[in-house]
């Protein structure tokens, strides 16, 4: 007996440690969300395009480093840039930390520097849309950057049968961080005028309070995540330098499942993050709508989106993680495709389509996390999580694009917004067709029982 109980105790101690690490974990989440959400989702993309327009042309037209550029385009062509020097700068810092094992440091120089940035839109006013591009550049590569260091915590701190239920429970928690703050947003957006100041500033301070929020509390995870070294298996050094991107991706032809999967998942995940950033422009731009009543929408989403990742989480102990996502894409793509016949100036059915998009949002994200761990393999977490994190977030490019042009070739959001459609189709068509068990055993991981 007592020899049992000896035995015991270091796991027990290794299990109170991991459960740690795990409640640190998800305070990122709930540190970052809240930038995805009043500053992507919310007050960005209508506030810069707003700026936009004061600085255009009689023809409509700002003209960023001599191109021609639609004002009501800008803020999508510049969510697509922020993809470019990303795609630079997450393989740069996905090497370094699988190289070295220290993702803490990495992980703060990257929140700290987005949160700065966030904080900095205080100053994005009249006619200052570059500045505002500018600052949105770099706090989306900064985000991108601190989320492929957070994500490649996951295989590290859960076992493989607590992934999705982890991964739900991070999501949950930054949809929860994002409704609360939204909330606040609100009192002082809708009563701007009983604190004394005007409409323009009040927007600005939200914008600014998510860099002040993403900064405070990332200090709970810098304080309990530990920095652990993995060798790599087949005992490979990292490759520095951005060119870690190419030298994954051929690593990947080697496990081609694995390869398979993360192609459905950009693919799937390119409409996601394109709806979460332009849907606040189409309400306001299309269909009419005050920000009073996008904010209310969005809090719907947040709010909705903490059930549906906690019930998208049960859903997958039964039915498995893959099937679960390929359902929620099939009602995506109903979703959006609803989305096209919205009638403008009637909140009602945005509200409507905006608990249509929560129920699902969270879920598809957690689970995408947590079944891309378990096809990534030991040692190559960080170096994984860089091609993972191109479509993350708000760090889509190809959606944004698309967006972007067929507005700037129509000149309708509703052409734009139909036009994420096929984003979904293709990306249940592509998932479909992954084995993912025997995906799973081509990484060298255990396979669960339920996937």
């Amino acid at each position: 007996m007592g020899g049992d109980t000896v035995q015991a105790e270091p796991a027990d101690d290794e299990a109170a440690q991991r459960r740690r690490e795990q409640r640190g974990w998800y305070f990122y989440d709930w540190a970052c969300s809240v930038y995805s959400t009043s500053v992507l989702t919310v007050f960005l993309g209508p506030y810069l395009t707003a700026v936009a327009k004061s600085a255009a042309d009689a023809d409509g037209f700002v003209h960023p480093l001599g191109i021609p550029v639609r004002a009501g385009a800008f803020f999508a062509y510049a969510v697509s840039a922020s993809v470019i020097i990303s795609i630079l700068v997450m393989p740069l810092a996905g090497a370094a930390a699988d190289l070295t094992g220290r993702k803490k440091p990495l992980l703060a120089v990257s929140a700290y520097l987005g949160a700065a940035a966030t904080a900095g839109m205080f100053f994005l006013d009249g006619d200052r849309y570059l500045l505002g591009g500018f600052l949105l550049v770099v706090a989306n590569a900064s985000l991108a950057v601190s989320m492929v260091l957070y994500n490649s915590y996951l295989p590290q701190i859960a076992p493989p049968e607590e992934r999705d239920a982890v991964s739900s429970r991070g999501w949950a928690f930054g949809y929860a961080s994002g409704a609360l703050v939204l909330v606040a947003n609100l009192v002082l957006y809708s009563g701007h005028d009983s604190f004394g100041v005007s409409e323009s500033t009040a927007v600005r301070i939200c914008l600014a309070s998510a860099g002040v929020w993403w900064g405070a509390f990332t200090l709970v995870p810098l304080r309990r995540l530990r920095d652990r070294r993995t060798a790599p298996q087949g005992g490979a050094a990292t490759v520095p330098g951005w060119r870690q991107l190419a030298s994954t991706v051929r690593d990947m032809r080697r496990r081609p499942l694995t390869l398979s999967f993360l192609l459905a998942y950009l693919v799937y995940n390119d409409g996601i993050q394109t709806v979460i950033s332009q849907a606040s422009v189409y309400g306001s731009e299309e269909l009419g709508l005050d920000q009073s009543t996008l904010i209310v929408a969005v809090l719907l989403v947040q709010v909705l989106a903490v059930a549906g990742a906690l019930g998208m989480g049960r859903l997958a102990r039964t039915y498995g993680a893959k099937n679960t996502i390929l359902g929620s894409l099939i009602a995506w793509t109903v979703t959006i495709g609803a989305g096209y016949f919205l009638p403008a100036g009637a909140p009602v059915w945005f509200f409507v389509l905006a608990a249509g998009i929560g129920l699902v949002l969270g879920g598809t994200q957690a689970l995408s996390r947590s079944l891309f761990s378990h096809l990534v393999p030991a040692g190559k977490e960080a170096e994984y999580y860089s091609a993972y994190e191109m479509s993350d977030r708000g760090m889509s490019w190809l959606g944004p694009l698309v967006f972007g042009l067929a507005y700037q070739l129509t000149g309708s959001y509703r052409d734009a917004i139909v036009s994420l459609v096929v984003f979904f189709m293709i990306g249940f068509v592509l998932l479909a067709r992954v084995p993912v068990r025997r995906a799973v055993r081509d990484a060298g991981n255990p396979v669960p029982t339920r996937i």
